[in-house]
């Protein structure tokens, strides 16, 4: 191949860093500047022009899409097969490397690799060997924990006993999860990379074949690597100058699972003579969006410093949009997509960004009622989310005792303490009489053919169900949602699981308050359901209707963390408040600030064409209304590239049917949204939302004490206040 080839296509920092000396090289790549073409390039340089052989090259990448992506291009440039070169994930090449030396390694050669399933699946059986009580000792806790000392590269041979009844406890179950994993020959994926280090480290011929072999390691998304893959990556150039690595300082968003963006600045400690090079021009966003983010993302301190620009123009001012509260957010966001796709845009060129997955569903909500197809991208549907799942289960059973299928998906959840025989006996009963699973219960509890633990946990269970029937029986349906989260034991159970999952189950099972505090009953529904039938129902259809496939012509719906790598012409960027982004764990501690403000950076420079960015100035958290402040990334952003968008301008309402009205509904037409009313039952509150026309003309009303209310304008007889 021409050299000419490999390097015209690029511009002149991109040639820098593909034709660099073969010396520690790092490549502080920008969003959106074309870091896997450098790598590709990069590759095909070294062997057509360094001489090295495919067989010396290792290039390691953080997901399967991205190693495929990056064999698929060399191949293409190069004209040969990358199947010499070892190019795949962390996890891929680690696992490829002890199956080469499983023996040496201290494995099994029929080693098994567990998913993160299996493993949970394991840790509950230790957990019960031990007498561990689930509602105490959550297994995912649990999990985490392990996954995190094995991240550090520490196993429980090498920890001490502290005093601390908590660590004392993990540290056992660390202990006999390790000997179980051992004797049975599994692996974990965090045991993958901790193994494959260990291997290198302890076995010094392994170590000098592998160094030997490979002349060339290269390194993507740098930024995101923990403490064991840079020790991995440390031993395996032993010394040599013959590490290049792509990343940016600046999109490091994932401390929360480990990742150090230390390693991005103890390269340049580790590797002396090394050379950093910046791809800063970009050729994804416009010049209004990039300038903003530059702006936002300068505020953090010990950067290492670039500055993003293209030559493709300012293109349109980004959007922000001050909704009155979170419903009117979703209504804005999605009339903004109906108009994009009016004019011919398409549907997967846009994504909707939040912080928090429970945040998506008002904009599920929405874009169901407007019939407009979405994807959750990377996630489940807000109603098909296992903690909200199972809240609802409860309330069916409420409902319903006779429910079997929420019957079996919560008496064990949280544990009780149930086992697996005795549930089989029960459904072995209940299915030879038949009962429901509730009547079995009951009658083998009376008969006393359970052992005393399981007969006495199951009347617990029913006990509890009872108690929360009885006790919600006159609550409105907000309330009786908001009672048995809390009293199902569910809130707290989550509340102790460790990480971000916890963190979002929690968030989950908080919103589901809010959707039933928002729920709109029917008063005229002609089935005659309760508001509890009602509300389920809803959510049943919810989770089984409009979910679109991948290959869809649909809207993208996902949180910020998702959305990196990513790039859609349309971007919302929303929830843009303090507490919720940046996220209230953040706002006092120094360096989680600072990550959210690299999630700011990431959200922005995923939008090619426009970006929009919003925030409400009234939000319902666990049922009760608050008042947020803007986000301080929002006050960081010039003003110069920023245009605020007034809901006047954004909703025309109609009036073609005003005609049909009486004279004094006729000036019901004059409501204004952010209007304050009142009402002869339901007192005083504000116009939300406007829908409709003429005699169908309502409006959503949030009342001080009655609460959101759809009327009628002809018939409601509203007063304005002024």
């Amino acid at each position: 191949m021409d050299i000419t080839n490999i390097i015209d296509p690029l511009n002149d920092a991109q040639r820098q860093a593909v034709s660099a000396p073969l010396k520690p090289i790092l490549v502080l790549a920008g969003a959106g500047s074309g870091k896997t073409r450098v790598l590709v390039h990069r590759i095909a340089w070294l062997i057509q022009v360094e001489g090295v052989s495919p067989h010396s090259i290792l290039a390691v990448t953080f997901t399967n899409k991205a190693a495929a992506e990056m064999r698929t291009r060399v191949e293409s440039l190069l004209g040969i097969s990358a199947r010499a070169m070892w190019i795949g994930t962390f996890h891929g090449l680690a696992h490829r490397l002890l199956r080469r030396h499983a023996q040496q390694a201290g494995l099994p050669e029929s080693f098994q690799v567990m998913d993160s399933d299996d493993q949970l699946r394991v840790i509950k059986r230790i957990l019960k060997s031990l007498n561990l009580d689930d509602a105490r000792w959550p297994p995912k806790q649990a999990q985490w924990y392990i996954n995190a000392q094995k991240d550090e590269g520490v196993r429980a041979r090498h920890m001490a006993d502290t005093g601390d009844f908590y660590l004392r406890q993990m540290l056992a179950v660390y202990r006999m999860y390790e000997e179980i994993c051992q004797q049975s020959g599994l692996v974990d994926f965090a045991e993958l990379l901790l193994r494959a280090h260990e291997l290198l480290r302890d076995v010094p011929d392994v170590l000098a074949f592998y160094q030997s072999r490979f002349l060339q390691v290269l390194v993507d998304e740098f930024q995101d690597t923990n403490t064991i893959q840079y020790a991995w990556l440390r031993l395996l150039t032993g010394g040599k100058d013959n590490l290049f690595v792509v990343g940016d300082d600046d999109q490091s968003i994932y401390g929360w699972r480990g990742a150090k963006i230390e390693n991005i600045y103890q390269f340049q400690q580790h590797y002396p003579g090394h050379k950093v090079i910046k791809l800063e021009q970009n050729y994804r966003s416009t010049g209004h969006i990039l300038k903003a983010a530059n702006h936002v993302i300068a505020r953090n301190e010990g950067r290492m410093g670039k500055e993003l620009w293209t030559d493709s123009g300012l293109g349109d001012l980004i959007s922000l949009y001050s909704a009155f509260n979170e419903q009117d957010e979703a209504y804005f966001v999605v009339e903004r997509i109906r108009k994009w796709v009016s004019e011919g845009g398409a549907r997967s060129d846009i994504a909707i960004l939040y912080r928090s997955n429970a945040q998506s569903r008002q904009f599920e909500e929405r874009l169901m009622n407007t019939g407009t197809p979405y994807r959750v991208y990377g996630g489940l549907r807000f109603f098909e989310r296992a903690e909200v799942k199972n809240a609802l289960a409860y309330l069916r059973l409420i409902a319903n005792a006779e429910d079997d299928a929420s019957f079996e998906r919560v008496v064990n959840t949280p544990t009780r303490g149930i086992g697996a025989k005795s549930l089989d006996d029960l459904r072995l009963f209940a299915r030879d009489q038949p009962l429901s699973l509730w009547q079995a219960t009951e009658a083998l509890i009376a008969q006393q053919r359970l052992t005393p633990r399981a007969s006495g946990a199951l009347a617990g269970f029913l006990k509890l169900i009872g108690k929360m029937a009885a006790e919600t029986a006159s609550l409105p349906l907000f309330e009786k949602v908001k009672w048995v989260v809390e009293h199902s034991g569910l809130l707290e159970f989550y509340q102790k699981e460790k990480g971000d999952k916890g963190e979002a189950r929690v968030e989950n099972l908080e919103e589901l308050v809010n959707a039933a505090k928002a729920y709109v009953f029917d008063q005229d529904n002609e089935e005659q359901m309760g508001e509890l039938d009602l509300f389920l129902a809803h959510a049943a259809l919810e989770s089984g209707d409009m979910q679109s496939g991948d290959f869809e012509d649909c809207v993208q719906l996902m949180t910020l963390h998702s959305a990196k790598g990513l790039e859609f012409n349309l971007v919302f960027v929303v929830g843009m408040e303090e507490g919720l982004f940046p996220s209230q764990q953040s706002v006092e501690d120094a360096g989680r600030l600072e990550e959210e403000r690299r999630l700011c950076y990431v959200g922005m420079t995923r939008a090619k064409k426009q970006l929009i960015l919003t925030y409400a100035e009234s939000r319902r958290i666990y049922g009760r209304e608050t008042n947020p402040r803007p986000s301080r990334f929002l006050k960081e952003i010039p003003a110069d590239t920023l245009q605020e968008v007034r809901l006047r301008a954004q909703i025309s309402r109609p009036v073609t049917a005003v005609s049909t009205l009486s004279d004094a509904n006729k000036a019901s037409a004059s409501f204004r949204l952010g209007q304050r009313v009142s009402h002869e039952k339901f007192g005083e509150g504000v116009v939300l939302q406007i829908d409709g026309s003429g005699d169908q003309e309502r409006a959503q009303i949030n009342f001080s004490d009655a609460g959101m209310k759809w009327l009628m304008l002809a018939y409601a007889n509203l007063q304005r206040l002024h």
